[in-house]
Formats: structure tokens, C-alpha cells, sequence
């Protein structure tokens, strides 16, 4: 009986440490990029079937009126950086949008 018990709290030691470490979690963020050259619906077509699939993008929203992009992505496998890169391979150029006017202009 003993040795039942103390292999039964060896298996609870073993189990709790074995949940207890935290795997990292996936930490998703959203960003808009300004796309000023998304002029029609091919362009936003080519946006749709490059920039959704590229690694670690989770989400892509273009809006054709505003010409932008939201992308939701996981931190730990792109950056908004990355993904503006990849715009620039399909002849696009993007700029993170702040939400105002300003950045538009800027370009």
C-alpha cells in the first residue's frame, strides 16, 4: 500500500510539471496598411490571392474605397515590415496607416 502511494504522488509530480510549462502563445496583432496603387477590384484580387497566404498572415480585409489593407498576423512569424516587403514583390507599395489623413499624404 506504501509503495502505491508514493507512486501515485510520483506520477501527480510528474504530470503537474510536465502541464505546468507555459507554452508560448500565439500573439496576434492587426495593422492597416494605405496601398495607394489598389485602384480596382484585379487589384485588390492580387492583394487577396498574394498577401493572404504569405507566412503568417491569419487575416486580410481590403477595403478598395479607402485603399487599405487590414491585416491581422501572428507576431512571432512576420512583422509589419515583412509584409509590406511583400507587397513590394507584387508591385505594390504599402504604408502602415496611423488612422488619419496625414499618413496619406505623406507618401
Amino acid at each position: 500500500m506504501k509503495r502505491l502511494v508514493v507512486a501515485f504522488i510520483c506520477v501527480m509530480c510528474a504530470c503537474s510539471i510536465a502541464f505546468a510549462q507555459d507554452k508560448p502563445k500565439k500573439k496576434k496583432e492587426t495593422v492597416t496598411f494605405y496601398v495607394e496603387e489598389m485602384e480596382c477590384k484585379n487589384c485588390v484580387k492580387k492583394v487577396e490571392k498574394n498577401i493572404a497566404f504569405e507566412k503568417g498572415v491569419a487575416d486580410l480585409r481590403c477595403d478598395l474605397s479607402n485603399r487599405t489593407a487590414k491585416v491581422t498576423y501572428n507576431t512571432s512569424k512576420t512583422s509589419p515590415e515583412k509584409i509590406a516587403a511583400a507587397f513590394k514583390k507584387i508591385g505594390m507599395e504599402a504604408v502602415v496607416a496611423d488612422g488619419n489623413e496625414e499618413s496619406k499624404d505623406k507618401k
